[in-house]
């Protein structure tokens, strides 16, 4: 059971962590409470399952990469466990999911790959191709972003 003090602490950690020397200390002032007693509460939340991990953002644009490439490709079902396993695991690869196919979409994984140009981003995908053996694929290149945000759980 979420205590009102459990929501006031993920309220916090589900923003931006302040980027000082000792952000926990700076969070737990701002909490009314001890540096000790929220990281406390936070191992507790974490040991719970209730925090999973903390991420950072990095906004990909201001630091250079530009070419963002959606990339579908047509893997037979019987090789879909293979070809998502060995993308999942290339570092070029942010996002890998199998969707449902439709009548006039064969596009069953989805990859999500980010690069300085458009050249690199294919370059990825010829040595996904090449180690997947899976040819078949479109690249979707972002045009505009319109909302790029983290998930908030409590407001």
């Amino acid at each position: 059971m979420q205590t009102d003090q459990d929501i006031a602490i993920v309220r916090v950690l589900q923003g931006d962590i302040p980027l000082v020397a000792r952000p926990f200390l700076e969070i737990a002032n701002q909490l009314g409470i001890s540096e000790a007693d929220l990281l406390q509460k936070i191992s507790e939340m974490h040991n719970q399952g209730v925090i999973r991990r903390f991420g950072a953002i990095l906004r990909h644009r201001q630091a250079g990469i530009t070419a963002n490439a959606m990339v579908v490709w047509r893997v037979p079902a019987e090789d879909i466990e293979r070809v998502g396993t060995i993308m999942a695991q290339s570092p070029a690869v942010t996002h890998c999911y199998e969707r449902p196919t439709g009548p006039d979409w064969p596009y069953n994984l989805y990859t999500m790959i980010h690069g300085r140009s458009t050249e690199e981003c294919e370059e990825v995908v010829q040595k996904l191709a090449q180690l997947t053996n899976i040819k078949e694929c479109q690249l979707l290149y972002g045009i505009k972003e319109y909302k790029k945000t983290s998930m908030q759980y409590f407001k």
